[in-house]
């Protein structure tokens, strides 16, 4: 059977689950429309106000559209947002004092979390981190590094538990990524023991992947980042933070300042771009899982180990690809590489990146710099090296890195 073939043959086979996405994207589609008629957006949002930042009409807008999205009581929507791990950082220390305690639930979260918390970095990066300013952390091993342990969570949560940790996306780990219904379970048990405690949930490359957002099922906090799901593929920079008022605007301090909060920040003309990346983001995250479907599928053919399979529900738009040794690994970074739009004559090599610990080789000639919502692929160089395919602006385009990746080997 050539490549070709191969395809064709496992979309036909994939009928049903691209059928249940469609169905989600439908549902996302006209809850973000519905949205975006009840806050009577308009031209005049798009524009901005310059200085300070105060009175931005089309600010205030934006807040309230993604806060009915998420059913958040409050959302704060800013392009000051450097990347995703700012945005958790700043939920995390606006929310955090000396002597409060932070548990995460999944075991070790991602690299540069690590160096947020304090668990990883040199002496400077340990002295601004969380446990440097003096909160006490603790994680929650997963059951042979794999399934959250529920029975050891239910153990560690007590009343010096200030807030806790659920990172969705299972970041450069072989780990499962936490489905709603995962999530609802770990609230619930958290909140059994300590009614107080902060439900905090990282939801990077989780939005509209479910008809249910976490904030649906218990948490009090959530955060990602807009060149992920949220912004469509076309906002250029910035994050959000959505849940209950106090502990967004708790995060807002941390962002500005105190006594500035939310009500500060010129927003540098980017409303429109964030307005109509929230209402893409359903289209596009449904193409992009319909492309990790098919690699799933595809992968598993051609006998390499892929997750989640391509029956399986989806909580994030990650497919991993275990290679087992670098060449692969390398070999495919390189193919997405040379079909990305932007950058495709470039050779992406292993390299040592900020906040990781191990030598990484990314790929993705994206539009936006760093865009994981866009075709990319990249993965840490360490065993078992797995590859961690994200994205696609559309579905065709990961079609035809397939279709080359097959062809190459």
């Amino acid at each position: 059977m050539n490549n070709i073939d191969l395809i064709k043959q496992a979309e036909k086979a994939l009928v049903t689950q691209f059928e249940a996405i469609d169905e989600i994207r439908d549902f996302n589609q006209e809850k973000v429309l519905q949205a975006f008629i009840d806050n009577r957006v308009a031209p005049e949002h798009f524009y901005t106000v310059s200085g300070y930042g105060h009175d931005d009409l089309g600010r205030e807008v934006l807040d309230n559209v993604f806060a009915q999205v998420f059913k958040a009581e409050k959302a704060l929507v800013r392009v000051h947002f450097v990347s995703g791990t700012h945005t958790l950082a700043c939920a995390l220390f606006g929310n955090l004092k000396q002597g409060d305690k932070l548990l995460s639930v999944a075991g070790a979260p991602y690299d540069t979390m690590q160096e947020v918390i304090g668990t990883l970095g040199d002496e400077e990066t340990k002295r601004a981190s969380l446990i440097g300013n003096g909160v006490l952390y603790d994680e929650v091993p997963l059951v042979d590094g794999y399934d959250i342990d529920f029975d050891a969570l239910e153990n560690k949560v007590d009343d010096s538990t200030t807030m806790v940790l659920i990172q969705r996306s299972k970041g450069y780990s072989t780990r499962k990524s936490l489905t709603i219904e995962t999530i609802e379970k770990i609230c619930k048990i958290v909140k059994s023991k300590n009614p107080n405690c902060i439900c905090f949930v990282d939801n990077c490359y989780g939005e509209f992947v479910d008809t249910k957002e976490p904030l649906e099922v218990g948490a009090d906090l959530m955060a990602g980042s807009l060149i992920k799901n949220a912004g469509g593929g076309i906002v250029e920079a910035g994050g959000y933070i959505a849940g209950k008022q106090l502990l967004v605007e708790r995060a807002a301090v941390r962002l500005t300042a105190p006594g500035i909060g939310s009500e500060g920040g010129a927003m540098f003309n980017q409303h429109r771009l964030m307005f109509q990346g929230l209402f893409m983001a359903p289209s596009v995250v449904s193409d992009a899982l319909k492309g990790a479907v098919l690699a799933s599928k595809i992968f598993d053919e051609i006998g390499y180990n892929s997750y989640p399979k391509y029956y399986e529900k989806r909580t994030d738009i990650i497919q991993n690809i275990t290679f087992g040794a670098p060449e692969p690994l390398e070999e495919f970074c390189r193919t997405i590489q040379a079909l990305s739009p932007v950058n495709g004559y470039v050779t992406p090599i292993p390299e040592n990146i900020p906040g990781y610990e191990d030598k990484v080789i990314m790929a993705g000639g994206t539009f936006v710099e760093g865009s994981t919502i866009e075709l990319s692929a990249d993965g840490p160089m360490r065993e078992p090296y797995v590859a961690y395919l994200q994205g696609g602006l559309n579905y065709a385009h990961v079609k035809i890195a397939l279709k080359r990746f097959l062809n190459s080997i």
